[in-house]
C-alpha cells in the first residue's frame, strides 16, 4: 500500500522538481553571463538544498567541520542515486565535475557550464585516465574534483569496486583526498526504481580529509582499497 502511494506521490514531486530545476538553471545561467561566479554557487547550492525539502527531506551531514574553507580536495563518494550529484552540491557547491563533453555543444548551458568548471571528456568511465588528468588540470582551476569511483550507481545497494582512475587524478592533482559516505540515496531512488522512497532517512558522513603525502609509499591497488574502507566505514547499506 505504502508502495503504492509512493508511486501516485512521486509524480508530481518529479514535476515539482523539474519545474524548479528549470528556473534555477535560467537565474544560474544569467549569473554566469554576468561572470557573478559566487552568485553562481549560491544559487547552486540554493537549488541542491530546496530540492530536497521539495521532497519533504531532510539532509543530515556530519563532517562538516573537515572541510577547511578555500582548501581544495579530491573529492570520492559511494553513488547509489540519481540525487548523489544533488546531495554532494547541497553541502560543497563549488565543485568540478566530470561529465560527458557532448553537454558543452549546447548552445547557452555550455556558457554555464565553464562558470562552473565543468571537465568535458569524450567517455563517461574513469578508464580513461589521461584525458581525464589533462582536463582537470586544465579547467578545474584549483577547484575540488568530485569524482564516483564506482564509475555508475550500484544496483544492488552495495558499494561497487573502485575504479583506479581517481587515484591518477589523486597523484597528479597534488590535492587532499577528501571521502564522502552517502546513506539513505539507494533507498530513496535507486537506479531501476521510478518512485521515490518518501520515507527514506539521508545521512551523510565528510570524513577526515587525507593528505597526499600518505599516498607516497602506497601502489594504485592500497589507495584503492584504503579510500573504500573509510568509505564503508559509515556506510549502513
Amino acid at each position: 500500500m505504502k508502495s503504492v502511494l509512493f508511486v501516485i506521490i512521486s509524480v508530481p514531486v518529479y514535476g515539482l522538481l523539474y519545474v524548479f530545476t528549470a528556473f534555477s538553471v535560467l537565474f544560474v545561467i544569467i549569473f554566469s553571463y554576468l561572470h557573478l561566479k559566487t552568485m553562481v554557487y549560491h544559487g547552486i547550492w540554493f537549488w541542491a538544498n530546496t530540492s530536497f525539502l521539495l521532497m519533504g527531506k531532510r539532509l543530515r551531514v556530519s563532517g562538516k567541520s573537515n572541510i577547511v574553507k578555500g582548501q581544495k580536495y579530491v573529492l570520492i563518494a559511494n553513488h547509489a542515486s540519481l540525487f548523489d550529484i544533488v546531495a554532494i552540491m547541497a553541502f560543497h557547491p563549488s565543485v568540478s565535475w566530470f561529465g560527458h563533453v557532448r553537454l558543452t555543444k549546447i548552445p547557452v548551458f555550455k556558457h554555464f557550464l565553464k562558470m562552473i568548471d565543468y571537465i568535458p571528456v569524450k567517455h563517461g568511465n574513469l578508464k580513461n585516465t589521461k584525458e581525464i588528468i589533462e582536463q582537470a588540470k586544465q579547467n578545474a582551476n584549483g577547484l575540488t574534483i568530485a569524482v564516483f569511483p564506482e564509475g555508475t550507481r550500484t544496483t544492488d545497494g552495495k558499494i561497487k569496486p573502485f575504479f583506479r582512475g581517481f587515484v591518477h587524478v589523486l597523484k597528479n592533482a597534488n590535492m587532499q583526498l577528501l571521502p564522502v559516505t552517502l546513506n539513505g540515496f539507494y533507498q530513496l531512488k535507486p537506479k531501476h526504481r521510478f518512485s521515490i522512497n518518501f520515507s527514506a532517512k539521508l545521512n551523510i558522513t565528510i570524513h577526515q580529509p587525507i593528505d597526499p603525502e600518505k599516498y607516497e609509499q602506497k601502489n594504485d591497488n592500497e589507495i584503492i582499497v584504503h579510500a573504500k574502507e573509510v568509505i564503508e566505514s559509515a556506510y549502513t547499506g
